[in-house]
This record gives C-alpha cells, sequence and structure tokens, in this order.
C-alpha cells in the first residue's frame, strides 16, 4: 500500500510536467504557423512591389528615350539656327561692306566726344548728353539715323554753347554739402557765377559747386554785376583753363594772410610803420599850417601874431624896440635866440621817422633770418621730400623782408618831405631875421 502511494507521488508531477510540455508544443507550432504566414505575406508584398518597381523603372526608361528624342531634336533645330545665324552674318557683313567700319569710327569718335562733353561746364545745363553718348557709343547694334542725327545735334550744341552766355536753373551745392535751386550765369564753358559767387562743376556728381574759398578783389563785385546786368559790356573774370587758374586765383593769400606769415616780427614791423606814418603825418599837417601862416604874416610884418613862428620873431624885436635897445649886435643875438628856440618845433618827429626808417630793413632782416632757421629745422627734422613742410620758415623770410622795406621805403621819402619843408620854413626865418637886422642898420645911420 506505501509503494502504491510513493509511485502516484511520483507519477503525478509527472502527468503535470507532461501536460506543460504539450501545451508549449502547441505554442511552438501556433508561433511557427504564424511566423510561416507573416513570411508568405512579406514575400507576396515583395512580389508586389518589385514587378510595381519594373513598371516604374520601363515608364522611366521610356520617358528618357522620349526626352533624349526631344533634345536630339532641338539641338539639330539649335545647329540649324545657328548655322541660319551666320549664314545671315555673313550676308550682313557681306551687304554692309564698308558700313561696319564707319560704324566704329563713329562710335570711337562718339566716345571721344562724351569725354569731352562730361567735363564741359555746359553739361550742368544739359545733363541727359552723357546717356545718349554712352548708348552710342557702347552699343553693339547697329546705329540708326535719329541716333547719328542726336550726336550731330550734341556737336553742334557744344560748339554753339562755348561762346554763348546764358542763364540756368541749377542745384548749387555749399561748402557744407547743402544743394539749393539757384539761377546760374554761364559764360561760354569757361566761367559759371550764381550772385557773387563762383562756381565749380563737378564731373562725377553733375552739379555745380560753390568755390570754398572765393577769389579776392574786384572778382566777386564783377561776377555780382555780370549777373545782374541786362545789357552792355561787362568786366568779367573769365577762365580759359575750365577752373585751374580759377583754383590758382582762390589759393592766392590775400593780405592779412600775407601779413600773418609775417609772425610776431612782421607785426613788429607794421606797429612801427604805423607810429611813423601818424608821427609824419602829424608833423606834415603841423608844417602846412604853420607855412600858411607865415605866408600870411610875410603880407602884413607892421602886424605881428602869435599864432606863426615869424610872428613871434617880429614880436620880440618890437620888444626890444620898446625896450630902448638899439645895439646892433644884442639885436642879433635876440633873433638868433628866436630862430633857435623855434627850429625844434619846425623839426619835431624828424629823427623818429628816421630812426623807424632804418629800423624796419633790420626787423625785416631779423624776421629773413628766423625764418631761414625755422626752414633748416623744418629739413632737419622731414628732409627736403614735402616742401609744404618749408613753406612756412621761407614764406616768414620774405613776407618780413618785404614788409620791412614797404615800410622803410615811404618813411625815407616822408622824411625828406618833413626835412625839406621844415628847411625851408627855417631859411625863411633867418632870412626875415636878416632883413630885420639889414632895415635896422640903414635907419640906424640915416638917424
Amino acid at each position: 500500500m506505501k509503494h502504491w502511494m510513493l509511485m502516484a507521488g511520483l507519477l503525478l508531477p509527472l502527468l503535470a510536467r507532461a501536460d506543460a510540455l504539450d501545451d508549449l508544443l502547441n505554442d511552438v507550432r501556433k508561433s511557427q504557423q504564424q511566423s510561416a504566414q507573416i513570411n508568405a505575406e512579406r514575400e507576396d508584398r515583395f512580389l508586389r512591389e518589385r514587378n510595381r518597381q519594373d513598371e516604374l523603372l520601363r515608364e522611366a526608361q521610356r520617358e528618357l528615350a522620349a526626352v533624349k528624342r526631344r533634345v536630339d531634336a532641338q539641338k539639330a533645330d539649335f545647329e540649324k539656327t545657328a548655322k541660319e545665324i551666320a549664314g545671315l552674318k555673313a550676308e550682313i557683313k557681306e551687304q554692309t561692306g564698308e558700313l561696319e567700319q564707319l560704324f566704329g569710327t563713329i562710335r570711337t569718335a562718339a566716345g571721344d566726344t562724351r569725354a569731352i562733353v562730361r567735363d564741359a561746364l555746359t553739361s550742368a545745363q544739359f545733363p541727359d548728353r552723357v546717356d545718349e553718348l554712352n548708348a552710342l557709343a557702347d552699343g553693339d547694334r547697329r546705329i540708326t539715323l535719329s541716333q547719328l542725327e542726336q550726336f550731330w545735334f550734341i556737336l553742334q550744341q557744344e560748339m554753339v554753347e562755348a561762346s554763348r552766355v546764358s542763364t540756368f536753373p541749377a542745384d548749387i551745392v555749399d561748402s557744407d554739402g547743402q544743394a539749393a535751386a539757384a539761377a546760374v550765369s554761364r559764360v561760354g564753358i569757361f566761367t559759371a557765377v550764381t550772385g557773387d559767387t563762383y562756381l565749380d562743376y563737378l564731373p562725377e556728381a553733375q552739379r555745380l559747386q560753390a568755390l570754398p574759398r572765393q577769389p579776392g578783389g574786384s572778382a566777386q563785385s564783377d561776377a555780382e554785376r555780370f549777373t545782374s546786368a541786362d545789357a552792355g559790356p561787362v568786366t568779367m573774370l573769365v577762365d580759359p583753363t575750365r577752373g585751374n587758374l580759377l583754383a590758382l586765383l582762390t589759393d592766392k593769400p590775400s593780405v592779412a594772410e600775407r601779413i600773418q606769415q609775417g609772425s610776431v616780427v612782421g607785426y613788429i614791423i607794421i606797429a612801427l610803420g604805423i607810429i611813423g606814418l601818424l608821427l609824419a603825418l602829424g608833423q606834415s599837417i603841423y608844417l602846412l599850417r604853420v607855412g600858411r601862416r607865415m605866408r600870411a604874416q610875410l603880407r602884413s610884418l607892421n602886424q605881428p601874431r602869435d599864432d606863426n613862428p615869424l610872428g613871434r620873431l617880429l614880436g620880440l624885436l618890437d620888444e626890444s624896440f620898446s625896450a630902448g635897445e638899439s645895439d646892433l649886435e644884442s639885436l642879433e643875438l635876440k633873433l638868433d635866440e628866436g630862430v633857435i628856440r623855434e627850429t625844434p618845433k619846425l623839426e619835431r618827429g624828424q629823427s623818429v621817422v628816421k630812426l623807424l626808417a632804418g629800423v624796419a630793413p633790420l626787423l625785416g632782416l631779423l624776421g629773413t633770418v628766423t625764418g631761414m632757421i625755422a626752414t633748416f629745422q623744418a629739413i632737419t627734422l622731414f628732409g627736403t621730400g614735402d616742401p609744404k613742410l618749408m613753406a612756412d620758415g621761407i614764406s616768414q623770410a620774405l613776407v618780413t623782408t618785404v614788409l620791412g622795406l614797404v615800410v622803410a621805403i615811404p618813411l625815407l621819402f616822408l622824411h625828406s618831405l618833413l626835412s625839406a619843408r621844415s628847411r625851408s620854413l627855417v631859411r625863411i626865418l633867418d632870412e626875415q631875421a636878416a632883413g630885420l637886422i639889414a632895415r635896422r642898420m640903414e635907419s640906424g645911420k640915416r638917424d
């Protein structure tokens, strides 16, 4: 009984394990069936796709063949057209003959004219001409009759406008870069002004620009009279070099700038010149007034006045007579003393004017030396490559020399004039004093 129970206990797990293995076997069989079904579906789908791709490939090959046929046809048409064009060109060239050479000559002439017109002052009034010449000079097509007529018109217009004075509206660029409309008066192809302002033509911008610095002297007043004149001959500055001479004229320093180049020595020379001129003018006016009064006194010697040296000399003689002095020698000494007393007033300022006339050239020489020292210092520091670095010293040397001579020469003439004038007045006093003494001696002899 126990054996059976033991065997039953052993068989029960074995029976249970056998059922599990059957189930596992069934599961594996089902999995295999499912995998086979899936693989079959995949194979079927692959076959369908392969067949479709083969069809697409055949269709693409058919389209490629069609495209190649069209390309070959178009290439054949292109080659045929190119041959026809080459034939037509050859035919045109054969038919035109020397006409192409003529067109080349016209284009060359248009290019040369374009360079002249582009820089011409008249282009400020007629700016569209440059575009027309560009189309004619740079074009590659046949030149038409209208283009030839327009080219002829531009040439004729340039010749006529070169000899014409005209006024036209234009935009003017000032020194600050601002553009403003104004009436421009043009003298041929040489000069353009608006009011009293001279203008320069900018070919790149095709605009007129006011010169940053206007010419000095009467040039601006001439320009203003020219722009406001209605008729008649008018004086006007004309630059035949189309701006070069006008630029040089504007670069010319003014008188104030020249004086400024003389530096401190130049100002000292000018100050001394002004002082000498004022002294000379003051003394000259004094001598003229004294001379006029002395000539009036000569006409009335019996009525001495105190407003002139001769009158005071006559008054001194009358006082001596009134005091009872009759000694000839004492009268002569008193008259000489009176003449000597009046002489310094007549010669006043002459020594200072003479001194200034001598000092001015010496100061000019001093300015020359200091200017040359500055020039040599610039050469030592920067070399001689740039003349502008030496210009300040050379300008100072030359300007101070000129200022010294300009001051000295007039002062020498003024000193000579004052000296001659004072000597003539002193001579009148001496002559009258001698005449008074002679008359006194005659009256003494009669007594």
